[in-house]
């Protein structure tokens, strides 16, 4: 749905003296709310609704294997408490390669100093280039190549050692 689309649903809706008409489409929800006599205004709310695939969750048949798991899961924790996390310093898309015919900056035991390039986030089709400010090894990736990234999302443990 363009915003073309969406500006005629909103004189429609205005004209037909409808206070309230929603209208879902795939992932996108569209609110559009006009005011009686009260108010002479109308408000109009898009929201783009987030897809998620639902998780197959499994069940454990004891308790012994979930508290396994948790012993596991503590384990891994401390573990990584020893390593740097370098994280996303702004929201948009991960990249690992400078371009599609390149090779990836870094990979899973390269060995970085400080100033050398990590990744690109691309921002509102500008690409950043985001260096290391740390020397060390890359101990993980966490983050898949084309995917997008938050504010200060985990991108790389780094072994500073």
């Amino acid at each position: 749905m363009d915003i073309k689309e969406i500006q005629n649903l909103i004189k429609f809706v205005a004209k037909s003296g409808a206070s309230e008409v929603k209208l879902e489409m795939g992932d996108i929800k569209i609110t559009i709310k006009t005011g009686g006599e009260e108010s002479r205004g109308e408000t109009t709310y898009v929201q783009q609704i987030p897809v998620h695939q639902p998780a197959q969750e499994q069940t454990a048949p004891a308790s012994q294997p979930v508290a396994t798991n948790l012993a596991t899961q503590e384990a891994a924790v401390s573990e990584d408490a020893k390593y740097v996390t370098i994280k996303s310093p702004m929201i948009g898309t991960f990249y690992r390669k400078p371009s599609p015919d390149k090779p990836t900056f870094v990979e899973v035991g390269s060995t970085i100093k400080a100033g050398d390039p990590l990744c690109v986030i691309e921002a509102m089709k500008l690409f950043n280039e985001i260096e290391s400010e740390i020397s060390g090894k890359i101990v993980k990736v966490l983050v898949d190549d084309s995917s997008p990234v938050e504010f200060d999302q985990p991108l790389f443990l780094v072994d500073p050692s």
